[in-house]
This record gives structure tokens, C-alpha cells and sequence, in this order.
């Protein structure tokens, strides 16, 4: 093939000209007076082949019917056929960029639709979100606009499968655009392989995780601006409430970071007490001295009741008690409890945050 050749087929392919059409359009060109079965000749092919070759050329107005011979096609002249399918995508372009022109009038006028909206829903700095939906819509808006860090407690224990694939490309979004994502789970992660496996990846993308045997509640807290908490501590699903106020968002940066300095890096070993009591044990005998009942107990640490019981059990066997009531006699004989109420707990630091947002301290922008 010529370099002229090669031009004409790169051009007609830059129009969308399929390689059939362009096959039939360039012997045309080569043999003005041949007609469907001397094509098909020339190229080898079905005249049905050739025949729909020219609907497309057609189409594309590189072809018109002779005036001369019935049935029979000539080619359109390149300068001619093409300006005029250039024309035509074109005037297309200029349709599409009207388009987008009103789809983002129509999006901007949305914007300050919504935004009046979240105008009114908030009253002193608190925003109501009620329904999974708003609060899912809620989170991946705020991840968007996140500019330094999001910190956040996860008291669930195990992640669902179904959690996990909806956060894996949020969190990947935000630690792509540098944002420093730190998460403290519970220690009851360590059990369950995707869990750990989720969270060894969000190590990997560059996030920050540690664990605790216990957390207060579910809390996620935007560039230290915006905090998001559950309306019903035990029921997340039940509406979410975001506080913007700089005392109380100031106290939970607090909280936040008390704990993340008691928690333990996620993969390192947990310390334990001299008396061999582990941070999960030590949480056990205090959520048990407040009267807590094993489901509560197992809720809080993020395990199956079983294994909750499981764990009550074995201190009750180290103690040699027989009965709840004498464990907790055994334990305070030992000691035991006033170790567990002496370590780090979260419960014990949320109380203290939140009396430090309610003193008539200086407001600080930052905490």
C-alpha cells in the first residue's frame, strides 16, 4: 500500500469507518464504474458482504446511488464525503458539550439545593443522619473532602465480608490522596482471618491500626473538624449524629488519642500484668465488676458468646471459684481487680473527654 493509501485509511478510521467499509470504499474510489459483483470480485468476497459494507458507507454519506446505472453506487469524492461527515460530527460535538454545559448548571444548582437542605437539618452544630443509606452517603462524602486524617474506633470485632468490600475502595481513594487513615479494632480481630487480612492491607496502602481489648463505641472523626458517632451506641444502624462543635469535637480528638496510645500495634504481642493477666482478661474482670452479664461482656469484646463464656470460665478456673460472686471475691483477695481498674481502658477515658468538654475551658480550633 502507497503512503497515500495508508493516509486515506488512518483518516477514514479516525471517522469510525469500519475495516470492511473501508476496504470497499477504497476500491471504489480505484474503479469508478465497478459495480456490487465486480467489488465483490475485486475483493474476494459475498456480494451480501459488499452490500452491507455500502449501508454503512451510506450512512456515513461516502456513498450515493449513480444517476446513472440503476442499483449500482459511486463513491463520494474524500474532500467532499469527509468534510461533510466532518461537519456532522461537529455539529455532534457541539450537542454534547451543550450537554455537559447544562449538566453542570443543573449540578451546581443540586449542590446548593442539598447544601441549604444540610443548612437546615443542622441545629448547633449537630447534623441528624437516620437509615443506612444516609449515613453510608454521609461517610463517603466526608472521606471525599478529607484533607489530613480520618481517625475512627471499630468495635464490632469481626468485619462482615460485606463491610469490607464496600470500605476497601473508599479507603483506597482516601490513602491515595495522602490522607492519613488511623483505625483501632478490637483485640477479637486477631482471630478472624479476613479481618486481619483487611487490616494487614490498610497497613500496606500506608494506614495506621492498632487494637484494644475494649472500645467505648463506634466513632469516626474527619481532619479533627467533624465528628461521626451512633445515635444508639448498641444499634449503629439506627441514625448517626454529626457534632461539629469545637469543645465537643476537641474532648473526642482526646479520647481518641488517649486510647490509640494504650492500644497495641497491630502484630505485636500484648503485655500482660505480673500476675499473667492478659488486656483482654484485664477488660473481662472490669466489665464483669460493673455488672456486665456475658452476652454484654461478649458484645464488648467482639466475640461469640461462647467464647466469652469461655473466657469467663478460665479466670474463674485460675481462681478456683466456683461461682461468679466468688471470682470476684478471689480476684479482689488477689489484687487482680484493682490491676484491671488501674490499665488503660477506653470506657474510663470517654468519661474523662467528655467531663473536659463540658469545663469552661479555651475553646481551641485543633486538637
Amino acid at each position: 500500500m502507497s503512503d497515500r493509501g495508508r493516509a486515506l485509511v488512518e483518516v477514514l478510521t479516525l471517522f469510525g469507518l469500519g475495516s470492511d467499509a473501508d476496504a470497499v470504499y477504497r476500491t471504489m474510489l480505484r474503479n469508478p464504474q465497478a459495480g456490487i459483483p465486480q467489488v465483490a470480485d475485486q475483493l474476494g468476497w459475498h456480494v451480501d458482504q459488499v452490500r452491507q459494507a455500502l449501508d454503512e458507507l451510506s450512512r456515513l454519506s461516502l456513498v450515493r446511488p449513480s444517476w446513472e446505472v440503476p442499483g449500482r453506487y459511486q463513491a463520494v469524492a474524500p474532500q467532499v464525503g469527509l468534510a461533510v461527515l466532518l461537519s456532522r460530527q461537529e455539529a455532534e460535538l457541539r450537542e454534547r458539550q451543550e450537554r455537559v454545559a447544562a449538566s453542570k448548571v443543573a449540578l451546581e444548582r443540586a449542590i446548593e439545593e442539598y447544601a441549604e437542605i444540610q443548612r437546615h437539618q443542622q441545629y448547633a452544630g449537630v447534623e441528624q443522619l437516620l437509615g443506612i443509606d444516609a449515613i453510608r452517603g454521609r461517610i463517603e462524602a466526608l472521606a471525599h473532602e478529607a484533607r489530613s486524617e480520618i481517625m475512627g474506633f471499630a468495635p464490632e470485632g469481626a468485619q462482615t465480608p460485606e463491610n469490607m468490600t464496600a470500605s476497601k475502595p473508599l479507603d483506597a481513594e482516601i490513602m491515595r490522596r495522602g490522607v492519613l487513615l488511623r483505625t483501632i479494632y478490637l483485640d477479637s480481630i486477631t482471630k478472624d482471618s479476613s479481618s486481619m487480612s483487611y487490616a494487614q492491607w490498610l497497613v500496606e496502602q500506608g494506614g495506621e491500626i492498632r487494637s484494644i481489648p475494649v472500645l467505648p463505641l463506634r466513632m469516626i472523626i474527619y481532619d479533627r473538624k467533624v465528628v461521626m458517632l451512633p445515635m444508639d451506641p448498641e444499634n449503629s444502624t439506627a441514625g448517626a449524629v454529626l457534632l461539629r462543635g469545637v469543645g465537643v469535637v476537641t474532648a473526642l480528638c482526646e479520647l481518641f488519642e488517649r486510647v490509640w496510645t494504650s492500644a497495641t500495634p497491630l502484630g505485636a504481642a500484648a503485655g500482660s500484668t505480673d500476675d499473667g493477666l492478659t488486656p483482654q482478661e484485664q477488660a473481662v474482670l472490669r466489665l464483669l465488676a460493673q455488672g456486665n452479664t456475658d452476652e454484654a461482656v461478649a458484645r464488648k469484646l467482639g466475640v461469640s458468646v461462647r467464647t466469652g463464656r469461655r473466657i469467663v470460665a478460665g479466670l474463674a478456673a485460675r481462681l478456683g471459684a466456683q461461682s461468679r460472686f466468688q471470682a470476684g471475691v478471689e480476684a479482689a483477695r488477689r489484687g487482680w481487680l484493682d490491676a484491671a481498674q488501674q490499665a488503660p481502658r477506653a470506657d474510663n477515658v470517654a468519661r474523662a473527654s467528655s467531663h473536659q468538654a463540658n469545663s469552661p475551658r479555651d475553646p481551641v480550633t485543633t486538637c
